[in-house]
């Protein structure tokens, strides 16, 4: 078993990995309440539209997810819309997440307000992320003109008292910079004018408007996965799976993926409450539901010797888990590097050229499996959004994040999503297992022998909106020690090798270990991101050398202030 660890916390909760109390469970009809009666002050910051790395989150209970958001920033996608000159249908999605349903009505009443075809999901039933990109993509190949583009009503893994939207132009993907702040401005006006330029209908109309579609998105998408997993091995193995949808919109999928296919897929838990009640709360004492963290899984991981293999999803289903028999609970980066040495080694239709795309923040263990196998890396700045491009034209393969979401070609070589994709990684896992014989936790096994074992760390610490600005502007200088934990240093990084973007922040590497300093695009706080390949003292020492940059920053940072105060 790796040392990787995930966020480094002060204390954890005693309520972490066990059932969620009824006092700290969400009451859904207060929060819709919330939702439509609460006016967002524009004066303040936290009650602005603020479109992060995958749209507009917050909640009713701050007033930063209210009737006003959605309605203006709708309008700012129909405006955005006409300016790109984009007049396909808009899919439109939802997870499960309590005030997700009131918003898509919301984004529906100004979408036929605005003559825009809208395509949701029938029978006021929910859509996953990755559906949604996959649809907009099949729907534009070929086509040069009247593009689709799409909408998806989700906070992701957040807690379920947040409400969260999120936009994809037509190349499928999360929108670039350029986009959401385009849209991000144009809402923030309207809130400001108290969204007397919004044109909307009473949903009684929108529903029945001839714009409206109400259209079956589960099984097309379905019948597409034997395009890029092979669903015919998993069957042929008889391996006993089971998920847990932990609530969310790929609930629905599970039924239809069992019986297409012939599989033996147990849902472990079919309920959906926008409570969530049924999730063990996370390490902050809070309900989330991330795939990813041991707390929030803690049910999955107890019935791990149950199944040949497991997996779960989240709400909007584009980061997955896997569980497995041999490892419980796979860290993130350990299944993307099983997941990159099995697809490059087994997708023969791939173009040799394609490169295998990683946040900057990954494993390096990622990029030893890359170098093996002769492949190109690309390394990325945070956000999806950076992967893009590669995996729409083909020349990037498979592209993941250290959050545990990611997304591949098609079997041919061609683009399935632009957008994460939880169920097909999921899936992927049962694929690997059935083809090899050993599941995605001993194959982790094979590269820690191979390669060594790394130790890896997440820290968050608070900080200032003076030290997050000194921070996103770090040039290599600012760096002047030549050694990292008694290793000559051979990068400082400040812009992702991939594509020459800044990442915000810098990135010091040496031979056995690496650190990555950013600040939170949404918090007060900042990141230290860390890897060792020796052992975790040496991790600690590379920890302690980052957080003393941070700290000469900080000096640095308030002197400057002092200075410019007298």
């Amino acid at each position: 078993m790796s040392g990787a660890v995930s966020s480094a916390i002060a204390t954890i909760s005693p309520l972490a990995g066990k059932p969620a109390p009824k006092d700290i469970l969400v009451d859904p009809a207060r929060l819709e309440h919330e939702y439509y009666a609460r006016t967002p002050d524009p004066a303040d910051p936290t009650q602005r539209v603020s479109f992060g790395t995958s749209g507009h989150r917050g909640s009713p209970q701050s007033g930063s997810f209210t009737e006003a958001h959605i309605a203006a920033i709708t309008q700012a996608i129909c405006d955005y819309r006409r300016r790109q000159r984009t007049d396909g249908p808009l899919y439109m999605g939802k997870d499960t997440h309590a005030v997700s349903e009131p918003a898509q009505r919301t984004a529906l009443e100004v979408l036929a307000a605005n003559g825009v075809d809208t395509i949701i999901q029938r029978d006021h039933g929910v859509t996953p992320t990755p559906v949604i990109s996959r649809a907009i993509l099949v729907y534009n190949r070929d086509r040069h003109d009247h593009l689709a583009d799409g909408i998806v009503v989700t906070p992701s893994h957040n807690p379920p008292e947040d409400g969260g939207l999120k936009y994809n132009p037509p190349h499928g993907g999360p929108a670039h910079t350029e986009t959401t702040r385009w849209i991000e401005e144009r809402a923030n006006r309207l809130l400001h004018d108290g969204n007397v330029d919004v044109k909307r209908v009473p949903f009684s109309w929108a529903i029945r408007a001839a714009t409206t579609h109400e259209d079956d998105l589960v099984l097309p998408y379905v019948l597409d996965l034997e395009h890029v997993v092979d669903m015919a091995a998993i069957r042929s193995a008889g391996l006993t799976l089971g998920v847990d949808p932990l609530g969310g919109a790929s609930q629905p999928y599970w039924g239809p993926i069992n019986s297409i296919y012939r599989l033996d897929i147990e849902v472990a838990n079919a309920t959906i409450d926008p409570t969530f009640s049924f999730v063990t709360v996370d390490h902050d004492g809070t309900i989330r539901m991330d795939p990813s963290s041991p707390y929030a899984m803690a049910r999955l991981v107890e019935l791990k010797n149950m199944y040949r293999l497991a997996f779960a999803n989240d709400p909007d289903a584009d980061r997955h888990g896997i569980v497995t028999p041999s490892a419980g609970l796979m860290n993130p980066n350990h299944y993307l590097a099983v997941a990159v040495r099995y697809l490059v080694t087994q997708r023969r239709h791939w173009p040799a050229h394609a490169a295998v795309g990683k946040t900057l923040v990954s494993s390096s263990m990622i990029d030893r499996v890359v170098e093996r196998c002769g492949r190109r890396l690309s390394e990325m700045p945070a956000g999806f959004k950076w992967f893009v491009p590669g995996l729409f034209d083909g020349s990037c393969c498979f592209a993941g994040e250290e959050s545990a979401g990611a997304s591949f070609l098609r079997q041919d070589g061609r683009v399935w999503t632009t957008d994460k994709d939880g169920l097909i990684m999921a899936l992927l896992a049962a694929e690997i297992t059935a083809r090899t014989g050993r599941d995605p936790g001993e194959h982790y096994c094979e590269l820690t022998a191979e390669f060594g074992t790394p130790y890896y760390t997440r820290i968050d610490a608070p900080t200032t909106p003076a030290l997050k600005a000194t921070l996103e502007t770090l040039s290599p200088e600012a760096v002047e020690t030549s050694t990292l934990a008694g290793e000559p240093v051979i990068a400082k990084l400040t812009r992702a090798p991939g594509n020459g973007a800044p990442i915000d922040g810098m990135k010091v590497v040496a031979r056995s270990g690496w650190f990555a300093i950013r600040p939170s695009g949404t918090e007060n706080i900042y990141k230290i991101y860390a890897e060792s390949f020796e052992d975790r003292h040496h991790l600690d020492t590379i920890v302690a050398q980052a957080r003393a940059l941070v700290d000469d920053l900080s000096d640095h940072s308030r002197r400057e202030h002092q200075g410019a105060s007298r």
